[in-house]
């Protein structure tokens, strides 16, 4: 996954799938735009005016932890 914000335009970007595919967007509120990809899967989200909708302080960074354990 990849987070992208753009602080200029207040524009963050949720890239959920990293392979290169055509994508259609559909508008799911006045600042929410999804991009479906393939098999109708959602591959990205753009949140237009994103101080208003998310606590960027505790997103931005992105901090993650990757489980070793196979289950």
């Amino acid at each position: 996954m990849q987070v992208i914000y753009n602080p200029k335009s207040d524009l963050l970007y949720l890239r959920l799938d990293s392979r290169k595919q055509k994508v259609r967007n559909e508008r799911v509120t006045d600042d929410i735009v999804l991009d479906i990809g393939e098999n109708d899967r959602i591959v990205g989200i753009e949140i237009l005016d994103a101080s208003k909708h998310v606590n960027l302080e505790g997103l931005l960074p992105v901090r993650f932890k990757v489980s070793r354990t196979m289950a």
